[in-house]
């Protein structure tokens, strides 16, 4: 049985891809970090017009002045 080899996304080095390697598809939680850092610094974008700011403010309940999105819709 051969073994699932794969890249690691962030570094590049072939590693096996394990269910148990909780860093997957990275190869070290090293790599998983330096990945969420690149993006909360911004680094990774999608190209497009820029969103409106004001377009999160339509998620909001209108009975719920606290900010937060409701977990259920009302009917």
């Amino acid at each position: 049985m051969s073994k699932n080899m794969v890249r690691c996304p962030q570094c590049g080095v072939r590693h096996e891809y394990r269910t148990d390697n909780p860093a997957r598809p990275f190869c070290s939680a090293r790599c998983k970090l330096i990945d969420l850092g690149a993006w909360a610094e911004g680094k990774y974008t999608i190209p497009g017009p820029p969103a409106d700011p004001m377009a999160a403010s339509d998620l909001q309940n209108d009975d719920d002045q606290s900010g937060h999105i409701p977990t259920r819709l009302k009917n």
